[in-house]
């Protein structure tokens, strides 16, 4: 019986990636150089991070001065420019409905998860969240999952997590509860279940409430 979903953010939750590409695109502008978008979006979707030091040692630049120009750039972005990915709020309302628990665990800090959540009048869905402001490992350490459980009283066999990165689902499998993999081709971590679309995880759901 499944009742409860921890949820990562960005690129399972809301579709955030082409905001922030196009924000490192033009921070690169910025400092003199450019890019192709669909590799900024490739580096992106392993982590900003990555992103940011692949690029500056490309382009021989300094990865703070990246970094800054990305922040000018990215604060720019509207909340609503990062929509949730469609039938998301489907998944979260039938969660609520059996009294189950949205939860967040994301590397985004919570201001902007926050900014996300109330720009789509989500806020109400979710039973709380732990960001990357509360100073927890990053995944794949099961650290902040466990902190979740913990803190949100989930029963590991009723959680699923989901996210679309490898570390996503074995920061869930460390944290041993089930695992959902959106997305995204996996580089050989196998999840428990794996979609393309919410619509496959509503149904999902529904079949394995009892």
């Amino acid at each position: 019986m499944l009742r409860n979903i921890i949820w990562d953010v960005d690129g399972t939750l809301f579709d955030t990636y082409p905001s922030m590409a196009k924000a490192i695109k033009a921070a690169l502008n910025d400092l003199g150089q450019d890019s192709p978008l669909i590799w900024i979006e490739s580096l992106a979707k392993v982590s900003l991070g990555h992103c940011t030091s692949v690029l500056a040692d490309k382009y021989h630049l300094e990865v703070d001065d990246l970094g800054r120009a990305f922040e000018s750039q990215y604060s720019r972005v509207t909340a609503e420019e990062n929509p949730p990915f469609p039938g998301v709020i489907d998944v979260c309302q039938y969660i609520c409905s059996i009294k189950g628990k949205n939860v967040i665990v994301t590397h985004r800090g919570r201001k902007g998860t926050m900014e996300l959540l109330a720009a789509n009048k989500m806020v109400d869905y979710f039973a709380g969240c732990l960001t990357g402001d509360e100073g927890y490992p990053r995944k794949p350490d099961p650290a902040i999952f466990e902190a979740a459980i913990v803190r949100f009283h989930l029963k590991r066999a009723e959680t699923l997590t989901i996210g679309d990165r490898d570390i996503d689902i074995l920061a869930g499998q460390a944290a041993g509860i089930l695992s959902c993999s959106y997305g995204a081709a996996s580089d050989g971590v196998k999840a428990d279940l794996v979609i393309s679309d919410f619509a496959e995880l509503y149904q999902y759901l529904v079949k394995n409430i009892l």
